[in-house]
């Protein structure tokens, strides 16, 4: 098993030695997994093409070492635990021996529709077993899997079904979400009806028995699938640079970027991650409330657990259904050990039943963790009282959908942790903080740009299609570093704060969402002109979406037109991305070369009004007062 850290001194020999020897280091980890072949080369090392590879001659199958290996010695023992959307329902225990006949006999139905290593499947499902069974299926035959959260638009997702060429879509036929049952079979219908000529099957899961649309020739329901399946199927023998998954992630452009993760590396620092960020033990139970639409889902609700023969909670609803005590509930009903939630859904619960944890027994937790987003202090105190009782410390943990795995965190129990702050480096990790010169700012106090100095296991490695793509978002900024986009500061005793992203993309309850994005989306009504979008301060999300928009015409009913711009970007993007704020204007302030000055847009949304700073630059000054006067917040 992964080599845990279990005091300070061990944390500072372990990363004392990951920057001394990273190559020793890592090669350490690494050997603790079941390998067909060992790698000939522990890193090639090229921040500049970028060209980063681990273990490399490598030769394993993921699946082996979250499955096959744990089963001589916790066949018997849960893998996964899933709680419904309904409290009344029961819950379902896969035991690691379940969980692998049920994986081999989907990998065998993935094999009769004609799939091979290297084909990608996209999955736009609920949180159910069957996403974490199918995602561990493409795994084992070597196919890639790309997961869109079923809260995307149509076209949002045809266009990552386009981007990425999927053989099959895995779906179910509706995703039961607190007291909506939503119609996902009919928006993959519609997505894959928008030109996506590589889908060749559309395996559906009968979630309610809901009626659906149905395609004979395309469309096979899960059930029938599986159905004489074998529970044998031999693992598909991966390099470990092979691609394992393709997320994709707003960007600062319209498009969204294909995050590719590979297998090897991937593996070894997902499961170091877990063991000690967690501080996982055995017989513990884990619940991280992730989707495994987002890497948080991938990385810490399926397989840094299932690597370390954890056992992992999923479950299916939403923080507030039937009310604000469901997740106290959960933890109550399964003695939940670690538990990993988003400071949106914490500063909700706490909206919503503030006293709430008080009437469960919490007693059982031993970590409660935070991801997305920086914490606020008010809602960390809340969490570390309320929910933690003062026993559980907090792990505030930093990192990206690029990065794989968690990067700054405290360790529980062991580092210290302080509200707001996501304190230390892992081992492997050497951040640093920039100037906007690309001048390392030494020493602490300091504040400025994010990087990271030195690759780790995890890092991604290209994204999907256009390499240029990945150079010139992540390598490109300052020589022999990877940008993380998120600008930081350091404090007296060397704590590192992520104080937000740098470039245009919104973090909306951890979500990231591109500001171009929804200005195309936006503009995509034939009432508008052109439009702006920020982030603004925002009490339960973090940041909301402050749209400013210009009309062809004077809008006499704005909340119609508010209404009509809503519907344009929940068809274009999907609901998460809806503005929270449209203000109207005549005009946007622009520089003399064209240029939106957002500095300004995104004063005024905060209710910075009176720091505007020189405004003299602008084409059009006169709209700032206009602005400033039309502003909502």
């Amino acid at each position: 098993m992964t080599l845990q850290i279990k005091s300070i001194e061990q944390y500072q020999e372990a990363y004392d030695k990951s920057v001394e020897d990273p190559e020793g280091f890592w090669a350490e980890q690494a050997s603790t997994f079941l390998w067909r072949k060992k790698w000939h080369t522990v890193l090639k090392n090229d921040f500049i093409t970028p060209d980063v590879q681990w273990f490399v001659g490598g030769k394993m199958n993921i699946t082996e070492n979250c499955l096959d290996r744990h089963i001589a010695t916790r066949g018997d023992q849960d893998a996964i635990i899933w709680e419904p959307n309904e409290p009344d329902e029961p819950s379902v225990h896969l035991t690691y021996r379940e969980l692998l006949a049920e994986v081999n006999k989907c990998a065998n139905a993935l094999k009769s529709f004609g799939v091979k290593k290297g084909d990608r499947i996209c999955f736009y499902m609920p949180m159910i077993p069957q996403v974490a069974i199918a995602i561990l299926a493409c795994a084992r035959i070597g196919a890639i899997h790309s997961v869109v959260f079923a809260g995307f638009s149509a076209n949002a997702l045809a266009e990552r079904i386009k981007d990425s060429q999927c053989k099959v879509v895995i779906c179910s036929d509706y995703n039961r979400r607190g007291p909506k049952n939503i119609p996902v079979k009919d928006v993959v219908d519609e997505a894959v009806s928008m030109g996506c000529d590589s889908v060749e099957k559309v395996l559906v899961f009968q979630s309610t028995g809901g009626k659906v649309m149905w395609e004979p020739n395309r469309d096979v329901w899960w059930h029938d699938a599986i159905k004489g399946m074998s529970k044998e199927c031999a693992p598909e023998i991966m390099d470990s640079e092979d691609m394992l998954f393709i997320l994709y992630t707003s960007g600062s452009t319209g498009k969204p970027k294909g995050v590719v993760h590979t297998c090897g590396g991937y593996m070894v620092y997902t499961s170091y991650t877990f063991m000690n960020v967690f501080q996982y033990q055995e017989g513990d139970i884990y619940w991280c409330t992730a989707d495994v639409g987002w890497i948080t889902g991938h990385s810490y609700i399926i397989y840094g657990p299932l690597l370390s023969g954890a056992t992992t909670l999923m479950f299916e609803g939403v923080p507030g259904h039937p009310d604000a005590g469901r997740f106290w509930h959960i933890c109550e009903k399964h003695r939940v050990n670690q538990f990993y939630t988003a400071p949106t859904a914490i500063r909700a619960l706490m909206a919503a039943g503030y006293n709430a944890p008080n009437s469960y027994d919490l007693s059982s937790l031993k970590v409660i963790g935070s991801v997305g987003e920086p914490i606020n202090e008010e809602a960390w105190h809340w969490y570390d009282e309320k929910v933690g009782r003062g026993n559980a410390p907090i792990v505030d943990t930093w990192w990206q959908t690029e990065t794989g795995g968690i990067m700054i965190t405290p360790l529980p129990g062991i580092t210290d942790s302080k509200p707001c702050f996501a304190s230390y480096p892992l081992p492997g990790i050497q951040p640093c903080i920039l100037d906007a010169n690309g001048i390392e700012l030494t020493g602490n106090e300091v504040e400025g740009l994010l990087c990271i100095k030195f690759p780790w296991p995890s890092i991604l490695r290209t994204t999907y299609g256009d390499h240029e793509r990945c150079r010139s978002n992540y390598f490109a900024a300052f020589p022999n570093m990877y940008f993380t986009g998120d600008g930081a500061k350091r404090d007296t005793d060397g704590r590192y704060r992520i104080i937000g992203r740098v470039d245009d993309v919104i973090n909306v309850s951890g979500h990231r969402i591109g500001t171009a994005e929804v200005e195309d989306a936006i503009d995509q009504h034939s009432g508008v002109v052109e439009s702006a979008v920020v982030g603004y301060p925002h009490d339960i999300k973090g940041q909301g979406i402050y749209a400013y928009v210009k009309a062809h015409h004077e809008v006499i009913d704005e909340d119609h037109f508010r209404r009509e711009i809503l519907a344009v970007v929940t068809k274009e993007i999907g609901p998460i991305a809806k503005p929270d704020i449209i203000q109207f204007v005549s005009q946007l302030p622009k520089t003399r070369s064209g240029k939106i000055m957002r500095r300004i847009l995104r004063k005024i949304a905060s209710g910075e009004s009176d720091s505007l700073g020189d405004t003299s630059t602008l084409l059009n000054p006169e709209c700032v007062e206009e602005l400033k006067a039309g502003a909502l917040v």
